[in-house]
């Protein structure tokens, strides 16, 4: 062989081991940049699902704003009834009427106030018992009624919007 031939052979080689090495950082980039599009694919799933989770949870905060401040009522509305339920029992009903119809009022301005920002009652004597929103404290036999019917409401149950804020605490009837 001759010398040209060698070098020719050696700048062969030398262009040929240029050329691997340059296609073999060409495939290392285009796996890097795979991933970094899968990456960058994953992390913004990632943030749709965060920005979603915290607008629900901020819909949430506005939707329900109010519901402590009805629930530190609750409390209030259930005096009012005893107070008004102990006049009633008490056989003095006649001396204390002007008692009463202001507890009435009272009552009924409450209820008012209530029904225009959302909250409903519930739990009624002879309602059936439902566990998503009455608790059984105590169970009574009384013939003439259904099985679980309630025959005395503790503390009626109310709803905010579509939350129950508080269950009905109720005596029902076992046959």
């Amino acid at each position: 062989m001759s010398a040209k031939t060698k070098k020719e052979m050696k700048t062969k080689k030398v262009k040929e081991t240029k050329e691997q090495r340059l296609e073999k950082n060409i495939e290392v980039l285009t796996l890097k940049l795979s991933e970094m599009e899968d990456k960058h694919v994953r992390l913004k799933a990632e943030f749709d699902n965060f920005r979603k989770r915290k607008e629900k949870e901020i819909i949430n905060l506005i939707r329900y704003e109010g519901e402590d401040v009805f629930k530190s009522m609750l409390s209030i509305i259930d005096d009012l009834d005893r107070m008004k339920n102990a006049i009633h029992t008490s056989g003095q009903e006649e001396s204390n009427a002007s008692i009463l119809k202001g507890i009435d009022l009272i009552l009924q301005k409450i209820q008012k106030l209530f029904e225009e920002r959302g909250i409903e009652s519930f739990g009624e004597i002879g309602d059936m018992l439902d566990s998503e929103y009455h608790d059984a404290l105590m169970v009574r036999e009384e013939k003439g009624r259904k099985e679980n019917e309630i025959i005395e409401v503790f503390e009626k149950g109310f709803k905010y919007k579509d939350r129950i804020i508080r269950h009905a605490k109720v005596v029902v009837n076992k046959v």
